[in-house]
């Protein structure tokens, strides 16, 4: 178990349940792109 904030946990489901994420940088920007791609591997 880990604390995450709501960005995170957001990303996370986001992940587990698409098959593509499409990502708009914009400012100012959250974590969760970088978060999805590093899962992506």
């Amino acid at each position: 178990m880990q604390t995450i904030d709501g960005n995170g946990a957001v990303a996370s489901v986001a992940f587990r349940t698409s098959e593509v994420i499409a990502i708009y940088p914009i400012t100012p920007s959250s974590t969760m792109a970088e978060q999805a791609d590093a899962w992506a591997g």
